[in-house]
């Protein structure tokens, strides 16, 4: 499926339903993004929670 790409959100992880696939940037209009840690004080404690494995 083609998607938009939405200049405001760059993204590389093609395995994402949501990546456009022939550029870096996400198809969706608002990510969300949240963290897997109480204190988070590193961007690796982050995650995208708009993140849909590729089906």
């Amino acid at each position: 499926m083609a998607y938009n790409a939405n200049k405001s959100i760059g993204c590389t992880v093609q395995q994402c339903e949501f990546h456009c696939q022939q550029e870096n940037y996400c198809s969706l209009p608002k990510i969300q993004i949240g963290t897997h840690e109480q204190n988070p004080t590193m961007c690796q404690c982050t995650d995208c929670q708009s993140f849909k494995v590729k089906s």
